[in-house]
């Protein structure tokens, strides 16, 4: 979503941190950059005239600090504006002391509300948490199924009633909350096209006679200024306690992000990155900020990993790794594991470094190339992955055949995996594999090469060649 901003603002960043001095000058054309970039990624006019503002203020006070130079201080001060614009720290859900916490679900349709309850219910259920869902969306005829969906799949409960009256189906279930032991109540408020009179009555006597812990708003940042717009008159009706960003996977330009913070006073405290249902984040702005600033989001990513991967688990593929024991069963897993924190795309950004690489922005991994793994690994016998070595020609052309694939992509895949173990084995035996020169992670024969890395890489080599 923030990808225009981030290479305009990285540009901007790396001209002005080749001046050897900050003038009144520099500045001031700094500024009439980072305005134009804000603007044209769709922040609110009023919230770019405010920060520009306070950047100018700061940045023409600037103390030369022994570490930093002046260029790189003005980067410092825009990234500590930017987060104090987006809400300075991540909020999160407020549990009530007295359970059930009442979180009562609100936006128009098509924001991506009921799924969204979806995520926040798994999500807690994953904490230890026993959270009840409330279908009271009595105006979309697919909604209460929806619902029920997803309460399957999540092994979740979901109160829905015969009633057409969404206040009585919310008192209904906050008394069952209360009688069999749930701990968080998520309400699926009705939501309609546009505000209307009808919808407000009813919202409001949801939260009066549920009084909820939690009003969320569900705004989907595909829709930009029509979502800061639209939760501002939420507001003013309900006082939500909070917005929930949806799809800021799309392409839309991310000024709905940058700006309804500042615009609605309440924070941002939730984040939908995708349609599966763990992808939702807890929003922090100076993470966010830091992605937008071409900064990556290490922090993000580690969580991501702890979430696929347990202690007891890691320690077990230590072991396989050490004695060589690691086969495309293992390797199959891991890959399982990587999808289930999300694109390889999306985790690159996150590192540290890699967001300001251009040609990683252009030469993305190949997606597909995952499919197409898991599609050859899974077309072979458990002999056969267990041991790769007995894989003939034969086996191959069966394997190619029932994988969709080519015999030569089996070659190559069998391959990079001989290659993979040789490594292994030099880590199992206490040495260090000599890795190619170019990015972290780019080595030949690495897991990266067998998830489309490999691909990945050879892109980055010829953009190279041609720039020499």
């Amino acid at each position: 979503m923030f990808d225009t901003l981030t290479d305009k603002l990285n540009s901007i960043f790396r001209n002005i941190t080749g001046k050897g001095r900050l003038s009144a000058e520099n500045i001031q054309q700094a500024l009439n950059d980072v305005k134009m970039a804000l603007l044209e990624a769709d922040v609110n006019y009023k919230v770019v005239r405010d920060l520009l503002e306070r950047i100018q203020e700061r940045s023409l006070n600037i103390e030369v600090h022994q570490r930093l130079n002046p260029g790189q201080q003005f980067i410092q001060i825009v990234q500590q504006e930017l987060t104090a614009m987006m809400g300075s720290k991540e909020s999160g859900m407020k549990l009530s002391s007295r359970p059930p916490t009442v979180v009562m679900v609100a936006g128009l349709q098509g924001s991506g509300k009921t799924t969204t309850i979806g995520k926040l219910a798994r999500m807690y259920k994953n904490k230890g948490h026993r959270p009840l869902m409330a279908a009271a969306d009595v105006q979309r005829p697919a909604a209460i199924l929806q619902l029920q969906v997803l309460g399957e799949q999540l092994g979740i409960p979901v109160h829905s009633s015969e009633s057409q009256d969404p206040v009585a189906i919310c008192k209904e279930a906050k008394k069952r909350a209360e009688s069999q032991g749930f701990d968080i109540l998520f309400l699926d408020t009705a939501g309609r096209l546009h505000i209307d009179e009808a919808l407000m009555e009813e919202l409001d006597r949801i939260k009066q006679e549920t009084a909820p812990d939690e009003i969320l708003f569900v705004a989907d940042a595909m829709t930009g200024q029509d979502a800061v717009h639209t939760s501002q008159r939420f507001n003013e009706r309900l006082d939500i306690t909070g917005v929930i960003l949806t799809k800021l996977d799309g392409d839309a330009r991310g000024g709905a992000a940058l700006s309804i913070n500042y615009v609605t006073r309440k924070p941002i405290k939730f984040v939908g990155t995708g349609e599966k249902l763990e992808q939702i984040e807890v929003f922090h702005p100076e993470r966010m900020v830091s992605r937008i600033l071409g900064m990556g989001d290490l922090l993000t990513l580690v969580e991501k990993a702890q979430e696929s991967y347990d202690e007891e688990q890691a320690g077990k593929l230590e072991q396989k790794i050490r004695k060589q024991q690691f086969t495309l069963n293992d390797f199959l897993d891991q890959l399982k594991k990587i999808r289930k924190m999300g694109s390889l795309e999306q985790l690159i950004k996150l590192i540290p470094g890699f967001g300001r690489i251009k040609e990683l922005n252009s030469a993305k991994p190949d997606e597909k190339e995952l499919t197409r793994i898991e599609a050859i690994i899974g077309s072979m016998t458990p002999d056969e992955r267990g041991s790769y070595q007995m894989i003939n020609g034969s086996r191959r052309k069966r394997i190619a055949r029932g994988s969709g694939t080519t015999v030569q992509e089996i070659n190559r895949l069998l391959q990079q995996f001989a290659k993979m173990q040789k490594m292994f084995r030099l880590f199992g035996n206490g040495g260090t594999p000599a890795m190619p020169s170019g990015y972290p992670g780019m080595g030949q024969g690495n897991p990266l090469d067998m998830m489309g890395g490999g691909r990945f890489r050879n892109k980055l080599k010829k953009k190279r060649k041609i720039k020499r």
